[in-house]
């Protein structure tokens, strides 16, 4: 009788595995994706999905990405699947992915709404703040079952972010333009996480009050604004910086000062892990401008 009641105690155990396995995540769209079991194939839309995928432990499972994936190394290697625009919907399927990871507004509408018809489960994703990149690792450790290894990245991210905070709080405060683009000049307002990462080197964003995440400005609301700082990302390794009429226009502060900073975009203009990377080296050239004569 007890070897009897063990059998079907084993039999009911097995019969509950699978289920005990689901897993269930909801989305930055409020949308709750169900999988039988931790995802085994994941294709990644954005780079810096691709990023918190692999620092979540997820990297085994990625099979395929979007275009300008290429952190970390192997990354690189594997197929392409389109771009923000156009998606290659066969090469996807050929994929035979159980989860796809999309930027929410950052891939084509039209896009997404094709991937919603592959009855494929989709988690789309919109990171506002700093904050939402740990609950996002977290949130992919959960979908690829390496919650351990999320949940340590996910720690470590929010320590590096305390640890800045503390470094440089109680800074003089820097009036910053921060130029997203040249032409047409494309600035960023306060709902924007690189307002988030000025904030915490001590710097306020003097369009942050504008409506648009990315406003665009005029030269001459640059010059009547006078910021102690001016501050772009490089285009590419060696692109030019774009900071020329600005270096023209000596009656400015930021000028005067040499106070035109040129900061990393892969680890300032992603939304990944790197951040805290970013964060420091721009938080150190606003340091520069304040011991600056």
């Amino acid at each position: 009788m007890r070897r009897a009641l063990l059998l079907v105690g084993l039999l009911f155990g097995a019969m509950a595995g699978p289920a005990s396995a689901a897993v269930q995540v909801k989305d930055d769209a409020g949308g709750t994706i169900t999988l039988a079991r931790p995802a085994q194939r994941i294709v990644s839309l954005a780079p810096h999905l691709t990023e918190l995928l692999f620092a979540a432990g997820a990297g085994a499972q990625v099979v395929g990405v979007g275009a300008y994936s290429d952190f970390p190394a192997a990354a690189k290697a594997l197929p392409r699947v389109g771009d923000a625009a156009m998606l290659d919907l066969e090469r996807i399927l050929a994929l035979k992915p159980d989860l796809l990871v999309v930027w929410r507004d950052g891939n084509s509408p039209q896009q997404l709404q094709r991937l919603s018809t592959l009855g494929i489960p989709v988690y789309a994703s919109e990171l506002g703040r700093l904050a939402d990149i740990a609950s996002t690792l977290r949130r992919f450790g959960r979908l690829a079952g390496t919650e351990a290894a999320a949940t340590t990245r996910a720690d470590g991210f929010e320590q590096e972010l305390q640890a800045l905070r503390q470094r440089y709080a109680g800074r003089a405060t820097l009036r910053v333009f921060y130029q997203i683009w040249h032409r047409p000049l494309l600035t960023i307002n306060d709902r924007h996480l690189i307002s988030e990462a000025l904030g915490i080197c001590g710097a306020r964003n003097v369009f942050g009050t504008l409506a648009p995440l990315t406003p665009t400005v005029s030269e001459e609301a640059v010059v009547a604004q006078d910021p102690d700082a001016i501050v772009t990302a490089r285009a590419g390794a060696e692109g030019h910086d774009h900071l020329d009429t600005w270096r023209r226009l000596t009656q400015l502060s930021a000028t005067r000062r040499g106070a035109l900073l040129v900061v990393d975009p892969d680890t300032l203009h992603r939304s990944s892990d790197r951040l805290p990377e970013g964060i420091r080296g721009l938080c150190e050239k606003l340091d520069g401008v304040r011991r600056a004569p």
